[in-house]
């Protein structure tokens, strides 16, 4: 009975001290776990690490169209902690248009959730500038949104096969080891340029390419893509080469929504 009323008050003692537990002279403390973000959130930790949202979830604060002064009247909107683009005509920024950041990056890791519908084709775009007077998207280094299995893009390249695929640094370089969860399901973009210039492109948390900007390799992939025509360069820096632009979310005629839009900038 002694024993039973023994083991019965170190249990008591056990709960009371709030899962601590004393062998030996050991004291083991259960870990704190940090509170998952929830959507358009940062953690305690993201926020310590320099991240900061590009979306709210609510507005569209932070951004504006590509050669506006204000965010688009129509093609855009915000629902349910997305910020949408319609689906029109599937032609490149034929409706709303694209829509750029506020804020000017030049070394930075940017995450961006998407989700696709049937066919559709976007993109991420960087080191935008908006210093050429072209029709259609503006221009600037793109992480390509696509369904790759119903859009004709995927199977089109200038010189370099499946650069315009999932992922791809679109007409230069394709995306390997894709990892896709699926049209109408959520995926995530990375894309991290360091201060040296080194950039890598990552999908689900798989890096699926990777190169230097501003190389001499660099450029001889811009030499054999679309991006070679005068029209691509001339601007104050040839095409990609930019010490500085802005983030660009790319108008492409078709359904997608974006959420969990944070940057932080890169030493």
């Amino acid at each position: 009975m002694k024993k039973l009323i023994t083991c019965m008050m170190s249990a008591v003692l056990l709960t009371a001290c709030g899962g601590k537990s004393t062998t030996e002279g050991t004291t083991v403390n259960t870990p704190v776990t940090e509170k998952a973000a929830g959507i358009n959130e940062l953690t305690a930790q993201e926020k310590a690490d320099g991240w900061k949202l590009l979306f709210d979830g609510k507005t569209t604060n932070g951004w504006r169209g590509a050669h506006k002064d204000a965010f688009p009247e129509h093609g855009w909107k915000v629902e349910d902690g997305q910020l949408i683009v319609l689906a029109s005509d599937g032609g490149e920024s034929t409706n709303g248009g694209d829509i750029v950041s506020d804020g000017i990056y030049s070394a930075f890791e940017i995450s961006v959730d998407f989700k696709i519908t049937p066919g559709a084709n976007s993109g991420i775009k960087y080191f935008v500038t908006e210093e050429e007077k072209q029709k259609g998207s503006a221009y600037g280094l793109e992480f390509q949104i696509l369904d790759d299995e119903l859009h004709p893009d995927a199977k089109l390249y200038t010189t370099f096969p499946g650069s315009r695929t999932l992922a791809s640094l679109y007409d230069l370089k394709k995306s390997e080891n894709v990892k896709f969860n699926g049209v109408g399901e959520w995926n995530t973009g990375v894309v991290k340029v360091f201060p040296n210039n080194h950039v890598e492109h990552w999908l689900n948390g798989v890096k699926v390419l990777e190169y230097e900007r501003n190389s001499d390799e660099f450029r001889e992939l811009v030499k054999g893509s679309k991006y070679a025509a005068p029209s691509y360069n001339e601007g104050e820096y040839p095409f990609g080469e930019a010490p500085a632009g802005r983030i660009l979310l790319q108008d492409h005629g078709d359904e997608v929504a974006f959420r969990n839009i944070k940057i932080r900038e890169l030493k």
